[in-house]
């Protein structure tokens, strides 16, 4: 039996071009299994309910379809030596059972609209779990900031010290970009969420099919009514995904560029357990953030990879093309990055240690300067000559610093909104 839906029996392909094309498909269908399988159990049900196959045949096809799910859930499916893809193991599963009613599957379907439908599902449920790890860390951050909201810490311009801000603003700054980011993650999601499969190679077909039903069945949201375009969503749906999970990693990139900075002796503003840091093999002081170093290096590549799809798909015609197989490698291990990022970065911190008298080094006492003009300003003097007076007295160092003045910005800085900031943060989970 030939192991390739698309080989003729009067020719052999040989070896090298199968090797060739086929790639690392059979390493990377394996995370497409468990949806093709419910891809093919939908549209088993849409073929009996329009008559394609008959009352007999159904049951059949179902219930083998549902072996091969318990086999994928149960890691004892493969990918047989010889078969190309996932696609043509689970027909081969069915045919090799049986027989004649095993090919009947792939009656008003083609490989193209079955693995457009298996990204989708895939797409949509990784979608889903990086939601809930966002939702785990935004609960998280929202939490710290609460917890150290009365903390001063100096706030930076230019790497230069500037203003007060506290702990708790930073914190809270962070879960407020995961609350833009999940607008990106829903409009991929939302994409992602739409039912192509019927629309064949691209092109449709004169069956007599019903993709509502497979749309329901599925879960979709709604559909690709559009055969041409169905097929042209391939490549399109990885890119809005990666171009959301790219949102993501630069919120965490930055927050793990601040906490390597602040980790160090020069601000020593927060610090971690000796068991989450790593040493030096000649330096025995040494505590690495080398968790956070290795974050953002992950996300900093996470960030490129719309920037890669956009290479590999650029100025291709509709319809569809062998290097959208391409796609696979930069989506699937994208999520995993990115899922294995947060989780990380929630560990990390879980035990991070704040330094409550940051804000009391020398070096911090002129970041109350601005205080200080305020001050005159609110006893009449205008801005600008506050300003001055201010200046000049840094200028020539006479500014004193007195508590009363950190004492009046910590009670005027801490309108953090989080309440705000969670509404919003849920009405766009529940999106989702």
């Amino acid at each position: 039996m030939k192991t390739k839906l698309w080989e003729k029996e009067s020719v052999v392909t040989p070896h090298w071009l199968l090797e060739f094309t086929a790639g690392n498909d059979k390493i990377l269908d394996l995370e497409l299994a468990e949806f093709d399988v419910l891809g093919s159990m939908a549209h088993v049900e849409m073929l009996a309910k329009v008559g394609l196959i008959t009352l007999d045949e159904h049951p059949l096809l179902k219930n083998e379809l549902q072996v091969i799910l318990s086999k994928i859930k149960n890691n004892e499916f493969v990918i047989e030596e010889g078969v190309e893809d996932v696609h043509s193991q689970v027909e081969i599963l069915l045919t090799r059972k049986l027989g004649d009613v095993g090919k009947k599957i792939h009656t008003a379907r083609s490989r193209n609209d079955q693995v457009l439908t298996d990204i989708k599902l895939y797409t949509v449920n990784e979608l889903k779990k990086t939601v809930s790890l966002i939702n785990d860390l935004f609960k998280l951050l929202i939490g710290k900031s609460e917890e150290y909201k009365n903390v001063l810490i100096p706030g930076y311009t230019h790497l230069q010290a500037a203003m007060p801000s506290s702990f708790g603003l930073w914190f809270g700054a962070f879960a407020e970009s995961l609350c833009d980011d999940m607008e990106m993650v829903n409009a991929a999601y939302n994409i992602a969420n739409k039912n192509p499969l019927g629309s064949g190679a691209g092109y449709g077909g004169s069956l007599p099919i019903d993709r509502d039903v497979t749309t329901e069945l599925l879960n979709f949201d709604g559909m690709n009514y559009n055969v041409v375009y169905a097929q042209m969503t391939r490549g399109k749906t990885e890119k809005a995904t990666t171009i959301a999970l790219a949102t993501v990693a630069a919120t965490l990139s930055k927050l793990a560029m601040d906490i390597c900075l602040y980790n160090s002796q020069n601000f020593g503003f927060v610090s971690f357990p000796d068991s989450l840091t790593t040493g030096s093999s000649i330096m025995p002081h040494k505590k690495n953030p080398d968790v956070f170093e290795l974050v953002r290096a992950k996300c900093n590549r996470l960030q490129a990879l719309p920037n890669e799809l956009t290479l590999l798909l650029n100025n291709l015609p509709s319809g569809y093309h062998r290097d959208f197989q391409l796609t696979k490698e930069i989506l699937f291990p994208a999520f995993k990055e990115m899922h294995a990022c947060i989780k990380a970065t929630i560990k990390m911190l879980e035990q991070i240690q704040i330094n409550k008298n940051a804000i009391n080094d020398e070096k911090y006492k002129f970041i109350f300067s601005v205080e200080a003009v305020n001050q005159l300003v609110l006893g009449g003097m205008s801005f600008r000559d506050a300003y001055q007076k201010v200046g000049a007295e840094i200028t020539n160092n006479e500014f004193e610093f007195n508590e009363t003045l950190k004492h009046t910005h910590q009670g005027s800085i801490h309108n953090l909104c989080n309440d705000e900031i969670k509404k919003r943060f849920e009405k766009l989970r529940e999106k989702n």
